[in-house]
């Protein structure tokens, strides 16, 4: 069957959304489908084409083995709502090229937020009577009203109107997690329409491997250190400035190190609030190639995955916990909901209470002086190599598409 996946974010950018998306594009090709992708020239988080990208306006790319056609793109890092609004928009209207040269599919997969794609999606849909399937890794406008991040009323009931008609047109509609399946359910989708399509873990790229010393060189990591990781986006939802305080709390802890890999719109303000309090236990790493992970959680004691307090992310489960847990490291979440049935469930991690950062210094300390830490990875391990291997979700997901 010929798939064609319509998405603003694929590699060579990094970040959790890309990871996925591509290895959902191995899966199917895998599974004996034949996948192309349209996508835009990699710009996220930093807001910079590379040089081998620059100055295009259309190409044809390969990304291990998958033809990519990208097309142009308003390219922003930070600032206001309305230059993100031209981030989207100008992607909505150059995708059409590379749809046109990707020829005759019979499904299209795209991917939401952005929920503007879906604009792309419809008219192809209906030009050429392709089946749609929209896959949701966010409920949106949703999520960014509740954070506050939106509110244009027009804007919402702009978005509202949307969504409301991508339900109704899509053939099926895969959710990241059960809170967004069960969330469709509610609001009448119908059950049938709506298919699970989780995160994973690629467990032959994440796996324990010895200590990387060139890398605990370059970082200043001494054996001793216990190395606190948080890997992916700085954005809002994750309210990172209470792990910064809990560095804080835990400053005269000389062997405790706290280590933020990524980027995002909080990063800047992250990095000023340690410089204003001196926090020399923590340090900024930026995005680096998933294939770089590995080295990085070699040298981890202990992942940090948090959330923000709010209902919303009750029905959240963040894809930066699978690749720890693959890696035989502990998480430590930091959230309430879906995720913390996971944790709880794999035996690899440990519950905190969102947004508190004495509680948060508090297990930090624990889990250093806990002797059942190693065998806690292992059981995290185990649990992602029975039930979150990309090979049998992606088989999972085809059975319940009956393709």
């Amino acid at each position: 069957m010929r798939i064609l996946m319509l998405t603003q974010y694929f590699p060579p950018e990094s970040g959790a959304a890309q990871v996925r998306l591509k290895e959902v594009a191995k899966g199917l090709q895998r599974n004996g489908h034949e996948v192309t992708v349209v996508t835009a020239f990699p710009n996220h988080p930093s807001g910079v084409i590379p040089p081998h990208y620059r100055g295009r306006w259309r190409m044809k790319d390969e990304v291990e083995g998958l033809p990519v056609w990208r097309t142009w793109i308003y390219p922003v890092q930070r600032g206001r709502f309305w230059k993100r609004l031209l981030n989207y928009f100008s992607f909505v209207g150059s995708s059409f090229w590379g749809l046109s040269k990707a020829g005759k599919q019979d499904i299209l997969f795209f991917e939401s937020p952005p929920l503007f794609l879906g604009i792309t999606a419809l008219i192809y849909g209906w030009f050429t009577r392709t089946r749609i399937i929209m896959n949701i890794s966010d409920l949106w406008p949703e999520s960014a009203v509740a954070l506050g991040l939106v509110n244009s009323q027009w804007m919402i009931k702009m978005a509202e109107g949307l969504e409301r008609l991508l339900y109704r047109k899509a053939w099926k509609i895969s959710c990241q997690t059960e809170g967004i399946r069960d969330s469709l359910v509610k609001r009448g989708v119908p059950e049938e329409k709506v298919t699970f399509l989780p995160n994973g873990v690629n467990l032959d790229l994440f796996a324990p491997r010895e200590r990387d010393e060139e890398m605990a060189l370059k970082l200043g990591l001494k054996e001793e250190d216990f190395v606190l990781i948080y890997a992916g986006t700085m954005g809002y939802a994750q309210g990172l400035e209470s792990v910064i305080h809990s560095a804080e709390l835990l400053r005269e802890e000389t062997e405790i190190r706290f280590l933020f890999v990524g980027d995002g719109t909080e990063k800047p303000m992250l990095e000023a609030l340690v410089q204003e309090k001196g926090l020399s236990n923590v340090s900024f790493v930026d995005f680096q190639p998933v294939q770089e992970m590995p080295r990085y959680f070699s040298l981890s004691s202990a992942s940090i995955v948090p959330l923000k307090k709010n209902k919303l992310f009750e029905g959240a489960r963040p894809s930066k916990m699978f690749p720890a847990l693959g890696s035989a490291v502990p998480v430590i979440y930091s959230g309430e909901g879906e995720a913390v049935k996971l944790i709880l469930s794999s035996g690899g991690g440990v519950i905190v209470e969102p947004e508190n950062s004495a509680d948060l210094a508090r297990v930090i300390l624990d889990l250093k002086e806990n002797p059942d830490r190693l065998e806690m990875g292992k059981r995290g391990r185990q649990f992602v190599k029975e039930n979150y291997t990309w090979s049998e979700i992606i088989q999972h997901w085809l059975r319940e598409l009956g393709i």
